[in-house]
């Protein structure tokens, strides 16, 4: 970050290694957040842009009617910043359907830019209330996991929440995300099909091996009908309309069927759970499970509630789907579904060598899932290896004292999401602590030479980018700009030289696109970005599924016998058995799932506070802001906003006078506004709201381009 303040007498400068205070200053260590060049314009505000101005012709029709009165009312910026909002809040809730998180985005933009908006976030519609209420438009979103666009769409929010762009940068950038502009050639081929089949079978076969007691030959089996899976998906989405509410129940025959083909005519040999639940891992949606209860926690009990049954229904069309498909090929399914579980488990996975190697071949499997950067993997892999190993080995140590119960489980979750958020946190530091100097060199927010660990980390991450480009998993335009990046020094040089004739530094409209991905990129990575890969391998996706399982073929009851004393009687007494206590068990890991994570965001907050108060000094009070005419933003103030958003601490359905950053302002006619929202959502709902404008938009893929 980079900014003079009011007070040119008083200028703040943070150099790589300490933060020094001219004009009777200190001198103190600073963590890396703090390091930034605050007594000089960075290049951005050294270049005169072109004035790109994003087409708002390309809005849908009802969010262009909502953009032409606002416009009118409030201004062209007030009525982009709208559309912005509610562009960035469709797309997050498409790629991670976080809503907890997505609402937080919202609120600081909300709270930044004074946006007179209230929304409702549910599983599928969104709402959106527009000047209080005077406007309303609904969207209805489907899933659609995608770390790169949800870690994207932050990063574009972020940047202009920081005033390091302008919203019509940040609109037209949303549009270059979507078609592409923005990913790595590796990226693209995964990203939609045909690519993504190469990704379906690969996941399939690990998953069956590493959770689910398959062995090599169900490794072959699973593989085959993943593939078969994906070509189903492909040729339905490909279809379209109704044929796409058909996938899961046709996934669901295929895999029942080809499994069973294998099971009665290669010598009864299959382990059909293993390929079962290997094949429909990835259509089970389990993140959904713990998303719902982190929402019921967080006191939004309707959206986490019906997000819980819809995916409990969703997983039971595919067991009951794959089910028909044992009907048509085998005699007696029930029969054969318990006594295929000998079949299972027959290698000791705790003195393989290669159990880990397998897990993070799945883990990977998983991330192209997700579609998350290729140049990242090596974040996603470590932090879902920690999760893994840290689950893995807490069970196996205490599944010996708890073999009647479930703590052995709880445990077991609990440690392995708390151990997974905590590293996922201390990763992401020292990678912003290293990248920061990459950054703070090519956008030339800091004069002179850094301390040679300073130059040692901007040259490791010059090598890193040149690198993972050559391999095809980074992004051209990273060594584009690297290239740019000292014709720019160059250019800057010449204009802050009097006697040199350049007056400002013009850039072509490649250059441009270039530059302004540079600025975004240099946003830190979300550290959601990361979580939700390893939520979705430790989540219980294939518990439910069991459930199901045992719903269509119902186990055989256990019982306990005992001789009635002094009598010739017994007594016959009906016992759960811990292993077909499937529904306990789906409870006691998404629950310890969810409040795993929430403890673990809960230690890094707290962490990070103590430490911060133990060893660095900063003055948050300073005044920063790009734009000398614009209202400034302190340095704890950003810091806030920063840290805040990766927790749950205010509602998803209305908006909350109790935000991080909310204040009201007695003379701002807006805030008036703001006090009577409430009201207005009460009149709207006893239909008191005659004159309000309703713009329905229904169509499930709609892109907002």
């Amino acid at each position: 970050m980079e900014s003079t303040t009011d007070d040119q007498q008083h200028t703040v400068m943070f150099d790589s290694d300490n933060i020094q205070q001219t004009g009777g200053g200190t001198h103190d260590s600073s963590s890396r957040w703090q390091k930034a060049t605050y007594d000089a314009k960075s290049i951005r505000q050294k270049i005169t842009f072109s004035g790109r101005k994003f087409d708002v012709k390309t809005l849908p029709v009802d969010l262009y009617r909502v953009y032409e009165t606002l416009k009118i009312r409030s201004g062209e910026e007030y009525a982009l910043t709208n559309v912005f909002m509610i562009r960035t809040a469709i797309e997050l809730h498409r790629a991670w359907h976080n809503t907890l998180l997505t609402a937080k985005i919202l609120q600081q933009l909300k709270d930044k830019f004074q946006v007179r908006m209230t929304w409702e976030l549910g599983v599928i519609k969104l709402k959106f209330h527009v000047e209080d209420g005077s406007h309303e438009l609904q969207y209805k979103v489907p899933y659609d996991y995608d770390s790169e666009f949800q870690d994207l769409y932050m990063r574009i929010a972020i940047a202009y929440l920081d005033e390091h762009i302008t919203v019509h940068q940040g609109l037209i950038y949303q549009d270059e995300t979507k078609a592409g502009k923005h990913t790595a050639k590796t990226g693209l081929f995964i990203r939609a099909f045909p690519g993504r089949l190469v990704v379906y079978p690969f996941e399939a076969a690990t998953c069956a091996v590493i959770f689910f007691g398959g062995d090599w030959y169900d490794f072959g089996v699973t593989a085959l009908t993943g593939f078969v899976s994906g070509l189903i998906e492909y040729l339905l989405v490909t279809i379209g309309g109704s044929a796409k509410l058909m996938v899961d129940v046709i996934v669901g025959v295929s895999t029942g069927l080809i499994a069973s083909l294998f099971y009665r005519y290669d010598g009864e040999h299959t382990c059909l759970p293993a390929v079962f639940l290997g094949t429909l891992y990835w259509f089970f949606y389990g993140t959904a499970f713990v998303l719902g209860i982190l929402e019921i926690i967080s006191g939004e009990l309707q959206t986490g509630v019906v997000r819980f049954l819809a995916v409990a229904v969703k997983t039971f069309i595919l067991s009951l789907g794959t089910s028909f498909g044992m009907q048509i090929v085998l005699d007696s399914p029930k029969e054969v579904w318990f006594d295929t579980v000998g079949n299972c488990g027959t290698i000791d996975l705790s003195v393989q060598w290669w159990r880990i190697p397998l897990y993070l071949a799945c883990s990977a499997s998983a991330l192209a899932q997700y579609r998350f950067p290729h140049v990242d993997y090596w974040r996603g892999l470590s932090v879902q290896l920690v999760g893994y190993e840290v689950q893995y080995q807490v069970f196996l140590f205490l599944r010996t004292r708890h073999s009647q119960d479930l703590q052995d489980t709880a445990a077991a979750n609990l440690l392995g999401a708390i151990g997974a958020v905590v590293f996922a946190a201390i990763m992401s530091y020292f990678v912003e602590s290293i990248t920061y100097y990459y950054h703070a060199r090519v956008l030339q927010r800091h004069k002179g030479k850094f301390s040679p660990f300073g130059e040692f980390c901007y040259k490791m991450s010059e090598i890193y980018i040149r690198i993972t480009n050559c391999l095809g998993f980074g992004k051209k335009n990273d060594v584009v700009y690297l290239r740019m990046a000292a014709k720019l020094k160059e250019q800057r040089e010449e204009m802050e030289n009097p006697a040199h004739s350049r007056t400002e530094i013009m850039l072509t409209l490649e250059e441009e696109i270039v530059f302004i991905e540079a600025i975004v990129q240099a946003e830190d990575l979300n550290i959601w970005a990361l979580l939700m890969p390893t939520l979705y391998q430790l989540v219980p996706g294939s518990l439910i599924a069991r459930l199901w399982f045992n719903t269509i073929f119902l186990p055989p009851l256990d019982s306990e016998c005992k001789v009635i004393d002094g009598t010739d009687y017994n007594f016959v007494k009906p016992v759960q058995s811990a292993s077909h206590a499937v529904f306990e068990s789906l409870l006691v890991t998404a629950v310890s799932l969810a409040l795993g994570t929430l403890i673990g965001f809960g230690v890094v907050e707290y962490g990070t506070y103590i430490l911060t108060k133990l060893f660095c000094c900063k003055n948050e009070n300073q005044q920063i802001t790009s734009d000398p005419n614009a209202s400034a933003d302190s340095i704890g103030t950003i810091n806030l906003r920063k840290s805040s958003r990766n927790f749950f601490s205010h509602t998803i359905n209305e908006n909350n006078p109790s935000s991080d950053l909310y204040t009201i302002d007695e003379n701002d006619p807006a805030s008036d506004s703001e006090r009577n929202t409430e009201d207005t959502n009460v009149n709207e709902e006893a239909g008191f709201d005659d004159d309000n404008i309703t713009e329905t938009n229904n169509d499930l893929l709609q892109p907002l381009l």
